[in-house]
């Protein structure tokens, strides 16, 4: 029997089947995904087989994937972790403060989603808390992904119309990210009221997020589609990109690199560089490429520490 994976809970996974049917779970075996060192071999997202083994169902089969979106695993560096899988696109939420997300941040997670083809909305959220330093910041912000041609919407999840979100949402198969606190399922009940998720105010200590989704879940919408709530990201190491190939997921790079000089050119110190006489002109915003810097160089520190 075929379903689709829509909850994940420690070594528990909730099947839905193509008649609506839902379906505990467990891996049969010693599962594992051909050629990828993942700390979760099943992920949301995913089209599985199962079958009934007295009382219980296993996962017989994963079903190749369309994609997915990967990361490095927080404390095991030479695994990594999967997101979600068969995604049409990723929703990333940003806040500027409580809790702030770096432009790096923004960038690794573009770069990743762009490494498996997968679109990217950028969601501004919080502008009802934003005095007039920050709001400045943010639609420059905005303007740097809209100029880059990312979807970016400006919004007060909380106070705002989300007739916008709605659309770019409708008959998709959404992956929403981001820092705990940011307002993901804040997003979602306002999206889906009945769902009723739990959220948290943000800590005072550290002005993070405190964690309220702590495993994977898909949710359907009323208006068309699903979401796959994900918990908290703090961190996000890239993986499986190496430095030759990196400035092809800056799409603004990628422009511009057909004008350099060297056909392998990594922007760096060659001679006649096209990015860099964009960046000195400012068709390409610093930010960016500061964050091309630091993953060249996580790159480099990767190689010579063998972690992948």
């Amino acid at each position: 029997m075929k379903g689709t994976i829509i909850k994940t809970t420690g070594k528990r996974y909730t099947v839905k089947t193509a008649d609506g049917a839902i379906i505990q779970s467990r891996l049969k075996g010693k599962f594992r995904i051909a050629g990828i060192k993942s700390t979760n071999p099943i992920v949301v997202g995913d089209k599985v087989e199962i079958e009934q083994e007295s009382e219980l169902w296993m996962i017989v089969k994963l079903c190749k994937r369309k994609n997915h979106i990967l990361r490095k695993s927080v404390n095991l560096s030479k695994q990594t972790h999967v997101i979600a899988a068969n995604i049409d696109q990723a929703i990333l939420i940003v806040t500027l403060e409580n809790p702030i997300t770096t432009t790096s941040f923004i960038d690794r997670f573009l770069v990743a989603a762009q490494s498996y083809g997968i679109e990217v909305l950028i969601i501004f959220n919080k502008q009802d808390i934003y005095n007039r330093q920050k709001m400045q910041e943010q639609k420059q912000l905005h303007e740097i992904y809209k100029k880059v041609g990312y979807n970016c919407i400006s919004i007060s999840v909380l106070q705002d119309d989300l007739k916008d979100i709605i659309a770019a949402m409708r008959n998709k198969v959404s992956v929403i990210a981001g820092h705990s606190g940011v307002g993901k399922s804040t997003l979602i009940n306002k999206l889906q009221p009945n769902l009723n998720i739990n959220t948290k105010e943000i800590s005072d200590t550290h002005g993070q997020g405190q964690h309220t989704t702590t495993f994977s879940e898909l949710y359907e919408l009323d208006f068309g589609g699903s979401i796959i709530d994900t918990p908290g990201i703090r961190g996000l190491g890239l993986v499986e990109i190496k430095k030759q190939e990196l400035g092809d997921y800056f799409c603004e790079f990628l422009q511009s690199k057909k004008k350099c000089k060297f056909h392998n050119c990594i922007h760096l110190n060659e001679p006649d560089c096209a990015v860099k006489l964009e960046l000195e002109k400012g068709e390409i915003a610093k930010s960016r490429y500061e964050s091309y810097l630091g993953m060249l160089e996580e790159d480099e520190k990767n190689y010579r520490t063998n972690d992948y």
